[in-house]
């Protein structure tokens, strides 16, 4: 709660301190250095751009608590594990796809851990989903936003939540 973050954006962005680093789809980044100043041509003081938090805490690992959490305090944030089939979703509730090819290896490759942001709930053809926000620009998915089969810890998506209070 004492170190702040500052602001960040959309991939290039000019309008935040630090914009998000990644190119939109881009696989096998390095993380850059971690520089206590905001990117050249942005206006506003690094130390004077950050905001603070008075809290920090994981959510119970639940449908319910997670959707209390989201209703009386926004949104939180979550990570789940990414598969290959994950990068073509387009629309409707995201379901992992896990098939066996002609070779027996498994289609739907587990690539990794994916942080995220649940923002809310729905039900779209009698299925429960969470909406979520992705890092990878607007024109992935459903204009950056996804639903996951909610209820289900979908891919672990309700294994690992967390959630901060601002400072007013």
């Amino acid at each position: 709660m004492s170190y702040g973050v500052c602001t960040g954006g959309a991939y290039n962005a000019m309008n935040c301190c630090k914009p998000y680093p990644f190119p939109p789809h881009s696989l096998d980044k390095q993380t850059p250095i971690c520089r206590a100043q905001c990117q050249f041509g942005y206006n506003i003081d690094y130390n004077y751009d950050k905001i603070y938090a008075n809290s920090a805490y994981f959510v119970a690992a639940n449908e319910d608590a997670i959707r209390k959490e989201i209703f009386m305090n926004g949104p939180v944030q979550a990570g789940f594990f990414a598969y290959s089939d994950f990068h073509y979703y387009k629309n409707g509730v995201y379901v992992r796809f896990f098939l066996k090819s002609l070779s027996s290896a498994p289609m739907g490759k587990k690539e990794g851990g994916h942080a995220i942001k649940i923002i809310g709930w729905g039900v779209e053809n009698g299925v429960k989903y969470w909406l979520v926000s992705n890092s990878w620009n607007y024109d992935w998915g459903d204009n950056g936003l996804f639903k996951i089969r909610r209820g289900t810890n979908e891919c672990g998506i309700e294994e690992r939540v967390g959630a901060v209070i601002m400072n007013a």
